[in-house]
């Protein structure tokens, strides 16, 4: 019983010791192997050899600066009411972690902790709220299984929102990519228009120099020609004006005399000069010169003037394909340009589109394929995919003839082998849009090609495929004429 007593004195003093009596007055920490001085106090044993080792004293005590000649002492005592202290402690902590319990995780109708998560409700429960009414025959799963659940649906949302997220960096970056090619666009546009002014310019000016030269030339000879009227005006004057003189004197005669020179005289009286008149034709042709000036330097115009019926759309080429500066022709290459992914774009088809689409009408155009060693031609449908990998051969919506590996097919499914007698140059390519009907010829001499019947049901845009870098695919100008319509 004495030593029942003992032992709960013993345990009751460790148990009441403060953590500070427990702690290195260097670390301020539990005791670490703890030493004592012959100064009864005590220290970890590493702390006091760094005192030691970095004091400014040599072997004196940190804290009455006794000094101290002898080795320090191990204190076994001290090391063991630290490490019951020390494991009391964690055991005291692990029962308070058992004992308190979130709010979260404790029912509010029962005060019972949250065991269950009922199916059909998407809540937590307790054992209590599952036998009540309205759980009593909801299927429930424990709390920690409805836990791993939810993480996996969770993680399946987020990996729905990350992608979704790359999908929006994605499209902010072809945002991104639009801007600046909007800008190289604008300067390229900007170029081509001032060079394409530049050209009218150049041809008004000299159209102008012309008409002002031939003006100036029409201006001299008119007036040389009246000049010289004058000249010969000034000298009928002189040779009228001297007949009068002598008319006059003659009148003034008396007599006899009036009658001896009355034959020479009446006969310059009554002489050959023919009366003036003013001759046509002295003055400027104005109307020449102003008359419907603007329509016939119009009609001269046509011969600078180039004109094709396809023009190809930048923003539908795929990036590997070239252009040309008037839009006319294109053909492949090695490189793939930055552009923006937008979706007219062709990628990674090698195709363009013309700008013009037609719904109604007739249409036509010629391509000028030249030694084109791969190519297609013809129309496509509105609806046809833009972003997909599988060759437009053999997709629906293209209304085309081909021209691969030395051989001709017609867009057919499956295609159609065609056997030509000759390597056609050109394709004229004509579209009938109300009769739903697309034609190919050779226009070297119109020989028929092949034709899709009804097979237009929607707008259509020219279509071009070109897999050769050497020879590219132009769209042929055609010729135009000015002139006025007559009415009868």
């Amino acid at each position: 019983m004495s030593g029942e007593g003992k032992s709960s004195v013993g345990m009751a003093g460790r148990l009441s010791l403060q953590e500070v009596d427990l702690s290195c007055p260097i670390c301020c920490e539990i005791f670490r192997n703890p030493v004592v001085l012959k100064c009864s106090h005590s220290f970890c044993a590493s702390c006091l050899q760094k005192y030691w080792t970095h004091g400014a004293r040599s072997r004196d005590c940190p804290l009455c600066r006794t000094q101290s000649e002898d080795e320090p002492v191990p204190s076994l005592t001290l090391k063991n009411l630290c490490e019951s202290y020390i494991e009391e402690s964690e055991v005291l902590e692990d029962k308070a972690g058992e004992m308190y319990c979130d709010p979260g995780e404790m029912c509010p109708l029962h005060g019972e902790r949250l065991k269950l998560f009922c199916l059909l409700e998407k809540e937590p429960i307790c054992v209590v709220c599952h036998t009540s009414r309205k759980h009593k025959q909801h299927d429930c799963c424990p709390i920690s299984e409805a836990v791993v659940d939810v993480k996996e649906k969770i993680k399946s949302a987020l990996g729905s929102m990350q992608e979704k997220k790359e999908a929006f960096d994605k499209i902010k970056k072809s945002y991104e990519d639009a801007v600046e090619c909007i800008q190289v666009q604008a300067r390229f546009v900007e170029w081509r228009t001032r060079e394409e002014f530049a050209k009218l310019h150049k041809f008004l000016d000299a159209e102008e120099e012309a008409r002002m030269e031939a003006l100036r030339g029409e201006e001299e000879e008119k007036s040389r020609a009246v000049t010289q009227k004058i000249e010969e005006m000034t000298r009928d004057i002189e040779s009228v004006s001297e007949s009068i003189r002598v008319l006059e004197e003659e009148m003034a005669s008396e007599g006899i005399s009036v009658l001896h020179k009355c034959k020479s005289t009446l006969a310059r009286a009554n002489g050959t000069m023919e009366d003036p008149v003013m001759a046509p034709g002295a003055l400027l042709d104005v109307a020449k010169y102003l008359g419907s000036l603007n329509f016939h330097v119009w009609q001269k115009m046509h011969d600078i003037i180039k004109y094709t019926p396809v023009t190809l759309d930048p923003n539908t080429a795929a990036p590997w394909l070239i252009l040309s500066d008037d839009l006319a022709s294109v053909r492949d290459s090695d490189e793939k340009q930055k552009m923006p992914d937008n979706p007219e774009r062709f990628d990674p088809d090698t195709a363009v589109l013309g700008r013009e689409s037609f719904t109604s009408g007739k249409h036509s155009w010629d391509v000028n394929v030249g030694e084109n060693t791969a190519w297609v031609v013809g129309v496509a449908k509105e609806s046809v995919k833009r972003k997909e990998k599988v060759s437009s051969v053999l997709k629906n919506g293209y209304l085309s003839v081909y021209f691969y590996h030395k051989m001709y097919f017609a867009g057919t499914s499956p295609l159609s082998r065609l056997n030509l007698k000759r390597n056609p140059q050109r394709i004229r390519v004509q579209l009938d849009c109300d009769k739903r009907r697309v034609s190919f010829y050779d226009p070297q001499d119109n020989t028929h090609i092949y034709t899709f019947n009804n097979a237009i049901t929607e707008r259509v845009f020219p279509y071009f495929w070109v897999g050769c870098q050497q020879c590219p695919l132009t769209v042929e100008p055609r010729e135009v004429s000015v002139k006025a319509v007559e009415y009868f």
